[in-house]
C-alpha cells in the first residue's frame, strides 16, 4: 500500500487494513518493472520488483520522501538490479548491485538521503569446497580457490606463491658412516701417521671407500657434521695424541698421557663441523718417544665415525 493521510474518524475498509499489515510486515503490493526505473513518491511503503533479463537501475532523487520513509526493493529477474543515488544519497554496507532473488529496504533518513539495509545478499563468496578436508585461499588476489586434502603425512607449503601439499623431507633418515683399520697399525715415533680404514661398520650415503683415499670421509652435502674418532694403543712412551683434520687441516687435538710403564692408552678426538658437499675429514694419530725415537707397536684399536646433524 502505498503511503496514506488518513484523516479523523476516517473508516478503513478490510482492503486497507490488510495492505497496511502487509506493508508493516514487510510485504505489501509490488509494483513490477520490467525496465530501469525512477523512484517517485507514490513508492513510499511499497515493493519495487525488478524483473528484466538484462541490466537495470533504480534511481533515488530528492524531495519525494520523508524521514522514516521506506521502500522495499527485489530483484526477480535474471539481468542485475542496481540502486543508483540520482540527487539523492544512498549509503550501505553491502552491495547495491542486486543479483536475482536479491533485496532490501530502503530506508530515508532525510527528504535527500536513504540507508539501503540487505535483507539477501547472495553476491558474497561462493564455497569452492567439495571434500571434507578442503582448504580455501585468495587465488589472483581475491578470488576464492579450493585446495583438496592432502595425503596422510603431508605438510602444508608454499610453491610458486600458492599453497600446496607436500611430502616432507625426512628429518629422521639417518646419515653418516662409520670405519676401522682391521690390522694393528704401526706408528712411527714423532711423527704424524693419517690412519687408512680398509673396514667399514656402515655407509649410508657413500662416505668412504676401503680402496681409494681409505683414509677420507667425504661429505655427501653441505651442512654440520658430528665427527669423532679414537685409537688405543699398546706402546710404551711420553704421550700419544689423535688429530681430526678437514681438508688436510687440524681441527681437533686430544692428547692422552702415558707414563712409564703403561703400555696401552685411548686418545679420543671429537667435534661439530661445518663442511661444504666435498670436504672430506681425516684421523691422524701420533707418538712421541724422545728415548729412542723407533717405531712402536702403534694402534691395535680405532675407528672413525661421522654423523649428519644438518644444514
Amino acid at each position: 500500500m502505498a503511503k496514506q493521510t488518513f484523516t479523523t474518524g476516517q473508516v478503513l475498509t478490510a482492503a486497507q487494513m490488510t495492505s497496511l499489515q502487509q506493508t508493516a510486515m514487510g510485504g505489501g503490493a509490488a509494483t513490477a518493472k520490467t525496465a530501469s526505473y525512477v523512484l517517485t513518491a507514490a513508492d513510499a511503503g511499497t515493493v519495487v520488483q525488478m524483473n528484466a533479463a538484462g541490466a537495470t537501475t533504480i534511481t533515488v532523487n530528492t524531495a519525494l520522501f520523508a524521514a522514516g520513509d521506506s521502500v522495499q526493493i527485489q530483484n526477480i529477474g535474471a539481468g542485475i538490479c542496481t540502486i543508483t543515488a540520482g540527487t539523492a544519497t544512498v549509503t550501505t554496507a553491502g552491495s547495491l548491485a542486486l543479483s536475482q532473488w536479491e533485496g532490501g529496504n530502503l530506508y530515508f533518513t532525510s527528504t535527500s538521503a536513504s540507508i539501503f539495509f540487505d535483507i539477501v545478499q547472495s553476491s558474497g563468496m561462493t564455497n569452492p569446497m567439495t571434500t571434507t578436508g578442503d582448504t580455501i585461499y585468495s587465488s589472483s588476489g581475491s578470488t576464492p580457490a579450493r585446495l583438496g586434502i592432502g595425503s596422510t603425512g603431508q605438510v602444508l607449503t608454499v610453491a610458486a606463491g600458492i599453497p600446496s601439499w607436500a611430502t616432507p623431507a625426512s628429518g629422521s633418515t639417518f646419515s653418516g658412516a662409520s670405519v676401522y683399520f682391521s690390522s694393528t697399525l704401526t706408528l712411527t715415533a714423532n711423527t704424524e701417521v693419517v690412519i687408512g680404514f680398509n673396514n667399514e661398520n656402515y655407509d649410508t650415503n657413500t662416505y668412504h671407500d676401503n680402496s681409494t683415499n681409505n683414509s677420507r670421509l667425504t661429505v655427501p652435502s653441505t651442512g654440520y657434521y658430528l665427527v669423532s674418532g679414537y685409537y688405543i694403543s699398546n706402546q710404551t712412551g711420553n704421550r700419544r695424541m689423535v688429530y681430526i683434520k678437514k681438508n688436510g687441516t687440524t681441527l681437533t687435538q686430544y692428547t692422552a698421557f702415558a707414563g712409564t710403564g703403561i703400555t696401552e692408552c685411548t686418545s679420543v678426538a671429537e667435534g661439530v663441523y661445518y663442511a661444504t658437499a666435498g670436504d672430506y675429514f681425516q684421523l691422524v694419530a701420533y707418538s712421541e718417544n724422545t728415548t729412542p725415537a723407533t717405531a712402536q707397536a702403534g694402534s691395535i684399536y680405532n675407528n672413525f665415525s661421522i654423523a649428519y646433524l644438518g644444514a
